[in-house]
């Protein structure tokens, strides 16, 4: 029967058995091993499946990735997350890029995904910095606060002081004061604003989902662009790094980069011309715009 259950991290890194010491990290890796990486061809297949709300064909691409996400996840240890939590984090973008993929524009699934990745990332990682991560245990600990101060409430007909619930949930009155405070907090984006009392303050706040997706567009041609270039013969590659800045040194005039290069301004015209038709021909980079006018 088709899976009902939405597909999130947690799901992902289900225990595949009921060997209580391992961790979150050792059971994903366990449950990659038990997929082959996949083909140009398999992942057009599974991409068109997914355009047809076929959700075991969406386990599948992410199944089939997972070890890029622990690849991706261990450039970033030592910042400020384990890497667990790392992966936890750059599941997040696995599954955004496998919602978002178009394997319309001829870029293969690993390098789309690989941005989405490090975005997610990068987004932990300055969350982070900017607020307090509570783990797993505090999270618990805020639902039972939730729950006594209910039942606090409905019993006096009144909001219960933080001392109060401390008392009753047998926590630190500093505990409960900081997991209440993040509760408004979070609360405050629902509230209402304007004339209309329709608005929440949240819908206010920019989209980052939409920043996201051109920071990733731009990011996956830039990489297809440069892979395509690096493919390239020796001196073609050379000159069209010269003549369109990609090696980091700036652009240069055709007689500059002929220079640089140690050849006559006709041969480096001549490389140029011949590496631009097999950029024109290369498959990972014809669904890009860019132009390459001199």
């Amino acid at each position: 029967m088709p899976r009902k259950d939405p597909l999130t991290p947690s799901t992902i890194t289900q225990p595949l058995t009921h060997d209580v010491l391992a961790t979150p990290l050792d059971q994903l890796l366990r449950r990659a091993s038990q997929y082959e990486l996949l083909t140009p061809a398999a992942e057009i297949d599974l991409a068109q499946r997914i355009e047809r709300g076929d959700l075991d064909a969406k386990d599948l691409l992410v199944n089939s990735n997972l070890r890029l996400v622990v690849s991706v996840a261990r450039h970033y240890v030592g910042q400020g997350l384990t890497l667990d939590d790392l992966v936890q984090e750059g599941m997040l973008g696995l599954i955004r890029a496998v919602e978002k993929f178009d394997y319309r524009k001829g870029y293969r699934f690993s390098t789309y995904a690989t941005i989405w990745i490090r975005q997610a990332l990068q987004r932990g990682l300055d969350n982070t910095g900017r607020t307090i991560r509570l783990p797993s245990h505090m999270s618990q600990r805020a639902r039972r606060i939730a729950r006594v101060e209910r039942e606090l409430t409905a019993e006096h007909g009144e909001p219960p002081s933080d001392e109060k619930i401390a008392a009753a949930a047998e926590l630190e009155i500093e505990e409960v004061a900081l997991l209440r405070e993040r509760d408004r907090a979070l609360a405050s984006l629902d509230a209402t604003v304007g004339d209309d009392g329709e608005t929440s303050l949240g819908a206010l706040l920019p989209a980052d989902g939409e920043t996201v997706d051109v920071e990733v567009e731009r990011s996956t041609e830039a990489a297809a662009l440069r892979a395509a270039v690096d493919r390239l013969p020796e001196d073609e590659r050379e000159i069209i790094h010269l003549r369109f800045g990609t090696g980091g040194n700036g652009e240069h005039t055709l007689v500059q980069a002929a220079r640089r290069l140690g050849m006559p301004p006709s041969k480096a015209r001549q490389a140029e011309e011949r590496g631009l038709r097999r950029l024109a021909a290369d498959g990972d980079i014809k669904a890009l715009q860019t132009d390459f006018a001199a």
